[in-house]
């Protein structure tokens, strides 16, 4: 089982704090048993100091349809305790026409992220997104031409994909992007088997580098292990896999299901302050106020006996141990609280974007969406007018920490 495994989410960084024993379930086809991928990310994470247990249903071809009725499938999600269930759709089929994967792909890929929570309900289900065939799919060319070419193939792959997991709220390990890039950027490393269409051992590698870093959300930069690969080969598919994965968390919808903590207060004077939080995918709360007491209550009115500044840490949890954490100050005075707990900003929408107003501090402005997922960082600099691009409809959080401890969370909708 999963040892509990926190990632802290503070002043705009994402942290692990301890190393993790997972269980990881495979089911796929034979892009997942080429090169036996998942003993290879098994190794990957050994040599990272990281402990996977391994299991796989991956008989050639087939679909996720299939697999809503293949035996050994069926008999593997219903052991449960799995921490994260990779699912690999035939190599083609989501690159069909869109009606056609509508059809054939999604109501099937829903089927079994539905089996697997009702088996292990803190379970992760991960897409392994696959790559377009190195010249693109000349047995379906002639019926579907945006498959003729690589490029066609694999945009059409990434849509499906990413539909997928946005779809049954889970994540998705962007492998064929990362191909995208190595095809981009070092073209003398060969991915492909002869038929053009499978892995060839890097292929794979950089497969188990990309799964690590969507599970785990960190590099693979500097692994002992590199498969068959010489140490060079295998440092170039590392760097490309993390930063794929890394630079875009929340494109491949990684850290859907996390909680995102988003603490608020409002002084009401002579010492009390009311507490309350707006956190997202929560289901418990835990604050230290700094002065000795603590609270599990999502909103309650604490009076601090003497005046002070306190550091107060909020943490947001869910029911599968994952938790998010945020830390402010509060500067108590007869009078209430201090200007340091009062950050003097504003944020507004226009036609271009949002609109920051910041007259004293200097901080970090943290926006998300409303499903807790990361959209965006920004430094904020006192005494300056902050114009942002964000997209017009859209209800975003926001979190900012000054560098003077001062702290400010809410909502803003761009029209």
């Amino acid at each position: 089982m999963k040892q509990l495994f926190a990632f802290v989410v503070l002043f705009g960084s994402l942290t692990s704090v301890t190393a993790q024993t997972s269980k990881v379930l495979f089911i796929g086809n034979s892009y997942t048993s080429a090169n036996n991928l998942p003993e290879m990310t098994r190794q990957l994470a050994i040599s990272l100091g990281d402990t996977l247990v391994v299991s796989s249903s991956a008989p050639g071809g087939v679909t996720f349809q299939g697999h809503t009725t293949n035996a050994t499938t069926q008999n593997l999600i219903a052991q449960g305790g799995w921490d994260y269930v990779v699912l690999q759709e035939q190599s083609q089929l989501p690159s069909f026409p869109p009606g056609q994967v509508a059809s054939d792909c999604y109501p099937y890929a829903t089927a079994l992220v539905d089996n697997i929570r009702t088996h292990s309900p803190c379970a992760e289900a991960v897409f392994y997104m696959t790559w377009g065939r190195e010249n693109g799919d000349a047995q379906n060319c002639a019926s579907w031409p945006p498959v003729c070419t690589y490029e066609g193939m694999q945009q059409r792959l990434r849509i499906s994909y990413l539909q997928m997991a946005q779809d049954n709220s889970a994540e998705c390990a962007p492998a064929g992007m990362a191909w995208k890039r190595v095809r981009e950027e070092f073209p003398a490393i060969n991915l492909y088997s002869p038929d053009g269409s499978h892995p060839s051992v890097a292929g794979s590698y950089l497969v188990a580098c990309t799964m690590f870093s969507t599970f785990f959300r960190t590099s693979t930069v500097g692994a002992t292990f590199t498969s068959s690969l010489d140490p060079a080969t295998a440092a170039t598919l590392q760097q490309v896999a993390s930063t794929v994965v890394l630079d875009s968390l929340a494109t491949w919808n990684i850290g859907i299901n996390d909680p995102v903590a988003l603490p608020e207060h409002v002084d009401l004077g002579a010492g009390q302050i009311a507490f309350s939080e707006s956190s997202v995918n929560s289901t418990s709360n835990f604050w230290d106020l700094g002065d000795g007491n603590s609270s599990d209550q999502s909103a309650f009115t604490h009076t601090y006996a003497a005046n002070g500044v306190y550091t107060v840490t909020y943490m947001a949890m869910d029911d599968c141990g994952r938790t998010d954490t945020s830390g402010f100050m509060v500067d108590v005075i007869s009078a209430g609280i201090a200007a340091l707990n009062k950050p003097s900003i504003s944020i507004s929408s226009d036609a271009q974007g949002l609109v920051v107003n910041n007259a004293h501090r200097d901080g970090t402005l943290e926006l998300f969406d409303t499903q807790g997922r990361k959209l965006a960082t920004h430094a904020i600099t006192a005494g300056e007018f902050h114009h942002l691009s964000a997209p017009s409809g859209t209800a975003m959080l926001w979190r900012f920490q000054a560098k003077d401890g001062s702290f400010g969370a809410g909502m803003v909708v761009r029209p």
